[in-house]
């Protein structure tokens, strides 16, 4: 009995530390939790006007200004566009979470996009973006995309609310 409850610490032990979030990731996530708001859309990269539809749901000018929430207990969050005449207001809701930096990229920002019951919504498919800075009063985010076989960098720059 005492050799199974032995093994039993020791499979918990190494499943805990295996799922762990890294300090840094975990501080990441904390700055990230709560209200803010994405101020400005725009691109690097490339000369021209750029017009685009982010995240597969609606074009540029309808997420500036865009309110976004972040909670990291659960890793869900969710961003509201405002209703116009060029967008499709309300929530969308999504689950999160920080990616560790790699030799290739920076840390990033993973969200795939799911329903108010946290069902996944987007066939396992999400978005990643580059955490150029964060702190607790503004963070920016870029994305890597490619236009006509030339690359784009689409920047979010955020405030907190």
């Amino acid at each position: 009995m005492v050799k199974r409850s032995l093994l039993f610490v020791a499979i918990a032990s190494i499943l805990l530390v295996s799922c762990s979030v890294s300090k840094s990731a975990r501080s990441q996530r904390d700055i990230f939790s709560g209200t803010w708001n994405l101020d400005n859309v725009y691109y690097e990269n490339n000369s021209g006007n750029f017009k685009s539809v982010i995240f597969n749901d609606a074009e540029d000018i309808c997420f500036e200004d865009s309110e976004w929430f972040f909670r990291d207990n659960n890793s869900t969050g969710r961003y509201t566009i405002k209703q116009s005449s060029l967008c499709q207001g309300g929530d969308r809701f999504f689950r999160w979470s920080v990616v560790e930096p790699t030799a290739n990229y920076s840390s990033q920002l993973q969200f795939k996009f799911i329903d108010e019951n946290r069902k996944d919504i987007s066939g396992g498919y999400g978005y990643r973006l580059n955490i150029v800075s964060l702190t607790e009063q503004a963070m920016t985010l870029k994305s890597n995309v490619s236009v006509d076989g030339q690359p784009v960098t689409v920047v979010y720059e955020f405030s907190r609310k």
